[in-house]
């Protein structure tokens, strides 16, 4: 049974002639009367009473028609939904994150990803870098989003964005007075941060630049997410060195400055090399339309085919 004797069957229905029924359907009567005779001789009963003037459904054609309605609608929504797929309009994306790209960048492009692509079903996974390449790697993400380089030759990366780092202080510290900073203005001062173990490249990164400064940062307090590295700022216990978008989480007893040759950060969106779903390229390409209309520093090369 075809698709096409399906379609014959209902115009005939409709018409209630063949001649018209053919013409709807763009074939000759000929054709139209051979599809009919087609599904009657593989359902093995009548579906049509002719006469000299009109056609007319027996009661097995009555019941056929409502089933061939639905099978045709359902075939019709099923193609829709194949091509919405192709163009990344349907499924499911499930996205890892570090921790603090949710202070910045990632709220707003989730947010308009949802809004381009209401049908795609967005999942969020807070992991850390590691964790989030030991995902891609076990199919248990589809795309992650980090500050650390990857280098296992079977992921992917695309540089989204690039961010400065800035100095968080405690408000009513000397420092804050200045508008800009040199990081040798921080050499006496005590640091918080996060142990190395668990963001080493961004700690190696910031270790470097304070010693071409002349300076090998004294850290006394360690945490291990930025919301508690700014409470401690906040209490004064130390300085902070977070990326540029953290000047939005306007902790009260926390003042933000620019410094001066700051090193910069990049955020990778990472997948697997050989993950060609729509919907990864649909996210990819919405990522980079929201980052350029941020002001954030960013690259501005286009988002690639993820292939």
């Amino acid at each position: 049974m075809e698709l096409r004797h399906l379609r014959h069957f209902i115009a005939l229905a409709e018409e209630g002639h063949f001649g018209r029924a053919a013409e709807r359907v763009y074939v000759v009567q000929q054709a139209l009367s051979s599809s009919i005779k087609a599904l009657e001789d593989e359902l093995g009963v009548p579906l049509v009473q002719r006469t000299t003037r009109r056609v007319q459904l027996t009661p097995a054609g009555q019941e056929f028609l409502q089933g061939a309605r639905a099978t045709l609608a359902l075939a019709e929504q099923t193609v829709a939904r194949a091509r919405a797929a192709a163009r990344g309009e349907v499924g499911r994306l499930v996205v890892g994150f570090v921790s603090g790209l949710a202070f910045g960048g990632l709220p707003e492009i989730v947010r308009t990803f949802r809004e381009t692509y209401p049908h795609v079903a967005v999942e969020l996974r807070e992991l850390t870098a590691q964790e989030q390449e030991a995902a891609l790697r076990a199919h248990t993400i589809d795309v992650g989003l980090m500050l650390l380089p990857v280098r296992d030759p079977t992921l992917a990366r695309e540089a989204l964005w690039q961010q400065p780092l800035v100095a968080a202080l405690p408000a009513g510290h000397p420092l804050a007075r200045k508008r800009r900073l040199r990081i040798h203005d921080l050499a006496r001062e005590p640091f918080v941060f996060f142990p190395r173990y668990l963001r080493a490249t961004y700690f190696d990164q910031v270790m470097t630049w304070c010693e071409r400064g002349g300076f090998t940062p004294r850290i006394v307090q360690e945490a291990i997410e930025v919301p508690t590295l700014l409470s401690l700022v906040a209490a004064g216990i130390g300085v902070f060195l977070p990326i540029r978008f953290f000047e939005r989480v306007a902790l009260p007893g926390v003042t933000y400055r620019p410094v001066e040759d700051a090193p910069i950060v990049e955020i990778d969106a990472v997948w697997r090399r050989d993950d060609d779903q729509p919907a990864l390229r649909a996210f990819l390409n919405v990522a980079h339309t929201v980052l350029r209309g941020a002001g954030d520093d960013r690259p501005d090369e286009p988002a690639r085919n993820p292939t």
